[in-house]
């Protein structure tokens, strides 16, 4: 007899909601006392994050993790496509790099072969292990031209023996049609979809009532809820098309702001790293793209990217780079996210073409005194320690994960510092004021001591107030908290409890959950 029990979460595009629906349902189950797994058998995403065991998933179903309170597994996102040159992405297989290319013959060769075996054993692991399983599914299921050799949706959805929800964002347009026209498209697979969720609806809900009848009577599906559009609540993305810098600055109070800019490199990566400044009242969050918009800034941050050679020829040619040197000498601050951190230093080395196909070797910023080399060895570590800068007059911990390609060497240590010491080893570089630093600490920002030591040096330039510090902790809980509330308001949780073939009710399972922790 099946031991865990499952929901999957279909949309009927990209970025309908699937990751938002799921948060939710990891959160209500969780509480309900079950232990809950996320799981997303195959992810496309820069974002990424490292389990407690150094293995490397998918960031939004580590985000799910934490909602269920649950330690992130590789399990919970066995195949991991992590674009890396422009033809081709990089295979993470199981929580670590698969030695195949991902090229046009991916879905001919891997995914039904090694992929779907893949797959299979994490299903049995998950199903030994939890109570429920919330399984989220990618792009759309009616992409008729890869369902044969398709990996992530209804296949799973049909090897996993679960019922589907099918998520449509209202905001975008098209809501009713998208929802036709894939279950139309869907074939016989049309019977596993028990319930179709329409996602961020602006207004009154009672407006769509009218779409709500039709859409069943059209279909035969039951329209399980509306979910209201939400300002308050921001959950960490999956991928760039959810950026919540901006939400989570609107309607702040009024006052000087700190301005910060990120810069909006073609080949972003794993920008959950800046998203915690989210919480902070008075730092504006704006993309950066073209020089002039530095001139009103009070800090520069170079995220993550996928491809530190490409993307600093991009800063090359755009002027960018030229212009944030004038604006370090002008005295504002830098600060380098892995790939940006590798693009601060003096040289970029890509001899073996491991970073990119064509540039072999290019100039960095120049700003910190340090060459970066590019090898076959990956490393994927969670890292914690604290911050060893002369500027933390205390004791500051830290703690985040590691995912880069590629070592960066100092050259000298004169006028410069290691920004921590992670592990016992001194990790990063920065100069004595603080103005220009980088590491290879992903969510070094999540760190509240360490967020706010740095953005009160801000403000101490800008002869602003300094600030306490914002738990940010707190808020996430909170959030997760807010958006589980939403949904048992605007859902019918019974429902979808029923079609689950779960009791309406459950005190949980202590063993389990210790399993599953």
């Amino acid at each position: 007899m099946k031991k865990c029990r499952g929901i999957m979460v279909q949309g009927t595009s990209s970025d309908a909601g699937k990751s938002f629906i799921a948060t939710a349902l990891c959160r209500i189950f969780s509480d309900m006392g079950y232990a809950v797994c996320p799981f997303k058998s195959q992810n496309m995403s820069n974002n990424s994050c490292v389990t407690p065991d150094g293995l490397e998933m998918g960031r939004a179903q580590g985000v799910q993790a934490e909602a269920a309170h649950v330690e992130p597994q590789a399990y919970m996102n066995p195949i991991l496509l992590k674009p890396r040159k422009d033809t081709s992405s990089e295979i993470v297989l199981m929580g670590k790099v698969y030695d195949a290319p991902c090229d046009k013959n991916y879905y001919r060769l891997f995914t039904m072969d090694k992929g779907l075996e893949t797959v299979r054993e994490a299903l049995s692991l998950i199903d030994d292990r939890y109570d429920v399983m919330v399984c989220e599914g990618a792009g759309s299921p009616a992409e008729v031209n890869l369902n044969a050799a398709e990996i992530v949706n209804m296949r799973i959805a049909n090897e996993a023996d679960i019922p589907v929800l099918l998520v449509a964002d209202v905001d975008r347009g098209g809501a009713l049609a998208s929802v036709v026209g894939t279950l139309e498209l869907l074939g016989a697979d049309k019977r596993r979809v028990k319930g179709i969720v329409f996602n961020k609806f602006r207004g009154d809900i009672s407006l769509f009532e009218d779409a709500v009848r039709f859409t069943e009577e059209k279909t035969g599906v039951k329209v399980v809820g509306v979910m209201p559009w939400l300002t308050d609540v921001v959950i960490e993305g999956e991928d760039i098309l959810s950026l919540n810098w901006h939400r989570g600055n609107q309607e702040r109070a009024g006052g000087e702001k700190l301005r910060i800019g990120v810069v909006k490199f073609p080949r972003v990566s794993n920008h959950t790293d800046i998203e915690a400044f989210r919480f902070e009242p008075d730092v504006e969050i704006t993309e950066i793209s073209s020089p002039a918009q530095l001139a009103r800034l009070d800090a520069v941050l170079l995220p993550g990217t996928t491809s530190t050679v490409l993307d600093m020829k991009y800063l090359i040619d755009s002027g960018l780079a030229d212009a944030i040197r004038r604006f370090y000498k002008g005295g504002g601050a830098v600060y380098g996210l892995c790939g940006g951190y590798q693009m601060l230093g003096e040289k970029i080395d890509d001899r073996y073409l491991r970073d990119n196909e064509k540039i072999p070797e290019i100039e960095g910023l120049g700003l910190l005194p340090a060459v970066t080399l590019f090898d076959d060895e990956k490393t994927t570590v969670r890292s914690r320690g604290r911050a060893a800068h002369p500027c933390f007059k205390e004791y500051t911990p830290v703690e985040g994960y590691q995912i880069h390609f590629g070592r960066t060497r100092a050259l000298r240590g004169e006028g410069f510092s290691p920004l921590f010491e992670l592990d016992g080893k001194k990790e990063g570089l920065a100069d004595v004021e603080l103005r220009v630093a980088g590491s290879y600490l992903h969510n070094a920002f999540h760190n509240d001591l360490f967020r706010t030591t740095w953005l009160n040096l801000l403000r101490k330039r800008r002869g602003l107030p300094e600030r306490a510090a914002v738990s940010t902790a707190e808020a996430k809980e909170a959030a997760y908290d807010a958006l589980a509330a939403s949904a048992k308001e605007n859902l019918d949780v019974d429902y979808i409890i029923k079609i689950m073939g779960l009791p309406a009710a459950h005190s949980g399972s202590a063993s389990r959950r210790g399993e599953a922790g």
